[in-house]
C-alpha cells in the first residue's frame, strides 16, 4: 500500500491506497451527498475511525426509519455540520458496527461491494457481503 498525507478539516492524515473487500481499488461511494468519515466520497477508514465507516450502502426509506429507531438518525438534516441528511435512493458509508447491528435485525441494507472497505471483513465474512451487493 502507498501512504498519502490527506488534508482532513485542518489537519492531516495518513492514508493508504485503500482496496475493497474484493482485493481490487476502494471505488467512491458518493460524492452527493459527500460521504466517508473523511468526507472525501469513499470509504476509506483509518486509526482515526473508531467507527469503521466503512461500508457502502444504499439507502431505502425502510433502512433510514430502522436506523433512526435504534439510535442511528441519518436522515434528519444538521445544518451546522453541513450534513443535509442522508435521503433513500442515495449512497452512504455506515458504520460497520451498525451494518453488523442491522443484519442481526434482519434490516441490513444492500451495499455496493467495490466501494466497501476491506475491513469490513474484519466485521462480515465476504459471502454475506456479497449476498447484499447490488454491483456483482
Amino acid at each position: 500500500m502507498v501512504s498519502l498525507d490527506v488534508a482532513v478539516a485542518g489537519t492531516v492524515a495518513k492514508m493508504s491506497t485503500a482496496l475493497n473487500v474484493l482485493g481490487t481499488a476502494l471505488e467512491p461511494c458518493s460524492l452527493n451527498p459527500l460521504t466517508g468519515f473523511y468526507r472525501d466520497g469513499s470509504c476509506n477508514t483509518g486509526d482515526e475511525n473508531p467507527g469503521v465507516h466503512a461500508v457502502c450502502i444504499y439507502a431505502t426509506e425502510e433502512f433510514l426509519a430502522y436506523s433512526k429507531a435504534v439510535g442511528n438518525d441519518l436522515s434528519t438534516p444538521i445544518p451546522q455540520y453541513k450534513f443535509d441528511g442522508v435521503k433513500a435512493g442515495e449512497s452512504w458509508c455506515l458504520s460497520g458496527p451498525r451494518f453488523v447491528e442491522a443484519l442481526a435485525n434482519s434490516k441490513a441494507p444492500n451495499i455496493f461491494i467495490h466501494s466497501t472497505h476491506e475491513r469490513m471483513l474484519e466485521l462480515v465474512d465476504l459471502e454475506t457481503l456479497k449476498a447484499y451487493a447490488l454491483d456483482l
